[in-house]
């Protein structure tokens, strides 16, 4: 049964969410001494990227209405694969620059629906 594409926009929101929680309350300096944090937030990246991939199987149209969605499939495939090159201030900026609008436009897509 093929799943609703709503359903992948309410998971990446919630993946949002858990990332903003777990950089609540703490700075760049901060995050980039916490492994268990660290760890935590890159995982959450990681879902993100693969339920954008899998939208844009179920909802081309929907997935084209995500900005950057290539981008984001692409910075987890850089988490999963070349995690090495990834600087804890690149993700930082992903979080404060980013992640705010991918959150912002899920919920509008979500009401337009």
């Amino acid at each position: 049964m093929k799943r609703d594409a709503r359903a992948y926009l309410l998971e990446i929101r919630e993946n949002c969410d858990l990332i903003l929680k777990f950089v609540s309350n703490v700075d760049l300096s901060a995050y980039k001494a916490d492994e268990l944090r660290k760890s935590a937030v890159e995982r959450r990246f990681i879902v993100i990227g693969e339920i954008l991939s899998r939208l844009k199987q179920v909802d081309f149209n929907l997935s084209g209405h995500i900005p950057d969605s290539a981008r984001i499939v692409s910075f987890r495939n850089i988490l999963v694969h070349g995690y090495e090159s990834i600087s804890d201030e690149l993700v930082w900026e992903v979080i404060n620059e980013h992640l705010p609008a991918l959150r912002i436009r899920c919920d509008e897509l979500l009401v337009g629906r």
